[in-house]
């Protein structure tokens, strides 16, 4: 993350370490392992406080790979970003949207997503940058603050620290799809709750964008199919912004919402209905 920093816009030693990370298996922990699925959390160092404090638990580092045997990794990736398309297939999906370019292969943009009750739902602002070679396809992304999107009052604002997806061609029709993330939902979850929760759902979440995979190109054919801005930037109608209009948003400037309150009710409604 601190290349990151150094420059809004991640650059070559930005999309080079995350395919690093993304490859390894040095300092990753195996959690499961079946049917062309694996998931691995990051063996790292529990975080202390400035207190000296060494016990507090940070938001682990969570990877997915699944093996995709009838998919293409130019369709996979074509999935990952036609907005268009993802409200076809994402049903925790509220509220998606491109706000702006800040380079051809660079943009900001906003999503919210539906919640488990009695959790309140969330949303995030992110930079998202992507990169393409013959049979490589790289996205990244990570929490920004943008002035015209302030956090709301209705949704807590999530933190993705580093999030991205590294496709790579296997065969005409295959690829190895790895996700990686590393994100704070923020309100007031456990730590540990957060990370037993990422591990369930990250591996649902990739079958079911491999199951998008399979019906893109039939749908695709009967919308805008020669319209690809993510590989023909010329296409954007996106308006162009400075990326000096963005800065990186840090979890701990973000206020934790307490949704104890809602867990307290959810419970009591519970006793009621069992009296």
């Amino acid at each position: 993350m601190s290349r990151i920093l150094s420059g809004i816009i991640p650059d070559e030693a930005v999309f080079a370490d995350f395919r690093r990370q993304a490859l390894s298996t040095d300092n990753w922990y195996s959690k499961y392992d079946k049917n062309g699925m694996e998931v691995w959390v990051e063996v790292a160092p529990v975080a202390s406080s400035p207190q000296g404090n060494k016990n507090i638990p940070k938001v682990h580092k969570i990877k997915c790979r699944m093996t995709i045997k009838d998919v293409s990794a130019a369709t996979m990736y074509d999935v990952l970003h036609d907005g268009l398309y993802r409200k076809k297939w994402d049903p925790t999906m509220l509220e998606s949207f491109d706000i702006a370019r800040l380079s051809p292969n660079a943009d900001v943009g906003y999503y919210s997503w539906l919640c488990p009750k009695p959790l309140m739902n969330r949303d995030v602002v992110t930079l998202r940058s992507w990169q393409v070679t013959d049979d490589e396809y790289v996205i990244v992304n990570y929490s920004v603050k943008h002035l015209k999107y302030p956090p709301k009052k209705d949704l807590v604002r999530a933190i993705s620290l580093l999030t991205g997806y590294l496709v790579k061609a296997t065969g005409p029709n295959s690829c190895s799809f790895t996700y990686l993330s590393q994100a704070d939902p923020k309100g007031s979850l456990p730590k540990w709750v957060v990370n037993k929760a990422s591990q369930v759902l990250a591996p649902r979440v990739l079958k079911c964008v491999h199951k998008a995979g399979q019906s893109y190109p039939e749908w695709k054919e009967q919308n805008s199919p020669d319209q690809k801005p993510w590989l023909y930037p010329e296409q954007s109608t996106l308006p162009m912004m400075d990326p000096a209009e963005l800065t990186v948003q840090r979890a701990d400037s973000l206020e934790n919402v307490d949704e104890s309150s809602q867990l307290d009710i959810q419970e009591s409604n519970k006793a009621e209905d069992s009296s």
